[in-house]
């Protein structure tokens, strides 16, 4: 909690105060200088400067004797404030400045919320005094009421930006931890609905920095490992070319030099392979093809290899949008493994499925399942038969073929269809490997 109000306390409330006090202020002083402008020139708003030059234009058109009843009379007629007084009398009053009415004929005296205007009628001595009168002014309570208003709205405004501002500072936080080598670091959820894209942004991003840099281990690893064995290999038997004299052992050692090189060129190949379908999405062109002529055309590849290749369609003419080319590369890697790993028979198997989220959304899911009778693949396997380099028992193992890359790839092809490559028990005794992916 320290650590949350020491880093956003400085950055969120700082800010926060320095906006709310902006309009608490700019607001109080916008009233004062309203009603400082009021006070000061307030016969602009109130017209009590044209009534009282009106008044004294009255008055001057009638004797002098009935000046002061006539002003009386005009007080009484709007319910104003009105007497007649003399210079003398004005000038004995307690006002800042005597000599104003003299060369304005018009001075304005205000103290608290009362205004009291004299007005001097020209060429004469006597002068007409309004007053005292309420100021017509906004009271400063009213004043106070806006900032009330204004504090008011800062308390939403808090309640808005705080947890936007504590979401950005977790967001922060993981950032640094993650910048800084910590790779299982990662976002919270979002109390805020604006930081939330956000937040699952940098997870979605963390999770694949994560997976890329883990994958480099392993294959760092793994690399290291295969390329072991045949150089070792290799390696031994260009010493025993040294010294053998032997023409057949020559030969012999000749050949496993032959082989080792062979193998090495392989590896290379697939890792290059699955380097740049791991780092890389390729250009890929989705078009609706028809799934029955898609693996008819692969199990008559293979017919070479096996004579029984059972094919089984169970959804006639169904079409799905993919990728030609890398779909067919998936099928080709399952069945060829199914050859080679089963005992003779294998089944092919196209179907249409759905699930219930995607039925909601009136999408359907193209299978391909391929099954051999060979020994099938153990449980704890499966969890990693689809990962860079995984080997199952020595029916599965690099003797009969393959470094571990192929499923690997084809685990790969299926997440660029938004599908999924999938391993289960065959009924016919051996694997079942199956692609899915959606129709549309």
């Amino acid at each position: 909690m320290a650590f949350r109000f020491n880093s956003a306390g400085r950055s969120f409330f700082s800010l926060y105060f320095l906006i709310i006090s902006t309009f608490i202020i700019f607001s109080w002083l916008l009233d004062n200088v309203w009603n400082s402008y009021i006070e000061q020139d307030v016969e602009s708003y109130t017209g009590y400067k044209t009534m009282l030059i009106a008044v004294g234009d009255f008055v001057q058109k009638h004797p002098e004797v009935e000046w002061e009843t006539l002003v009386e009379k005009t007080g009484e007629r709007y319910k104003l404030p009105l007497k007649l007084i003399s210079l003398s009398t004005f000038d004995a009053m307690d006002h800042e400045d005597h000599n104003a009415l003299q060369d304005e004929n018009t001075h304005v005296y205000y103290y608290d919320d009362m205004v009291v205007l004299h007005y001097l009628i020209p060429n004469t001595e006597s002068v007409i005094t309004l007053g005292p009168a309420n100021m017509p002014t906004r009271p400063n309570i009213k004043a106070t009421y806006r900032v009330l208003i204004l504090a008011f709205f800062g308390v939403i405004i808090f309640i808005w930006l705080w947890p936007m501002s504590r979401d950005l500072e977790q967001l922060k936080k993981a950032t640094s931890e993650f910048g800084q080598g910590n790779f299982n670091a990662s976002a919270p959820v979002a109390k805020s609905t604006m930081i939330a894209p956000m937040m699952q942004s940098f997870n979605m991003m963390a999770e694949r920095i994560k997976r890329l840099i883990e994958a480099h281990k392993e294959l760092t690893s793994a690399v290291s490992h295969e390329l072991r064995t045949p150089l070792a290999r290799s390696k031994f038997a260009l010493q025993m070319l040294s010294s053998v004299k032997d023409e057949d052992k020559r030969a012999k050692y000749e050949k496993q030099i032959n082989n080792d090189v062979r193998e090495l060129e392989e590896l290379i190949n697939e890792m290059l392979i699955y380097a740049s379908f791991d780092s890389d999405r390729p250009e890929l062109s989705f078009t609706n093809e028809n799934i029955h002529d898609l693996v008819v055309k692969q199990i008559s590849s293979h017919e070479q290899l096996s004579h029984q290749i059972e094919f089984v369609d169970n959804a006639p003419n169904l079409s799905a949008i993919c990728d030609n080319h890398f779909i067919d590369r998936a099928l080709n890697n399952f069945i060829s493994n199914a050859i080679k790993y089963g005992a003779g028979k294998v089944r092919v198997t196209i179907s249409q499925t759905n699930t219930e989220v995607n039925t909601k959304k009136g999408k359907h899911l193209c299978c391909i399942c391929v099954e051999d009778d060979g020994e099938g693949v153990s449980d704890e396997f499966k969890a990693v038969v689809f990962d860079a380099f995984s080997r199952g028992d020595q029916s599965r193992n690099r003797e009969t073929g393959g470094f571990g890359l192929g499923l690997a790839i084809v685990a790969r092809i299926m997440e660029w269809h938004q599908g999924t490559a999938s391993i289960a028990d065959s009924e016919l005794g051996g694997a079942s490997f199956s692609l899915t992916w959606p129709v549309e």
